[in-house]
């Protein structure tokens, strides 16, 4: 199925005003950490659960 443009607009301009992004640097000091990181499966949520579950602990 095709998108028209107005669509492609319309999801543009969605993500650009209520998705968030935030990007992480890994130093070559931090291996280990995105050694782990990327042997994940799901990247994102697993890094969305550990917010969670420290928000939790944190109340």
């Amino acid at each position: 199925m095709a998108v028209s443009d107005a669509q492609r607009r319309a999801s543009e301009r969605y993500r650009r005003e209520s998705v968030r992004q935030i990007t992480t640097r890994f130093y070559p000091a931090e291996a280990d950490l995105w050694e782990w990181l990327s042997a994940q499966p799901n990247k994102q949520g697993y890094v969305k659960q550990l917010i969670r579950e420290d928000m939790g602990r944190r109340g």
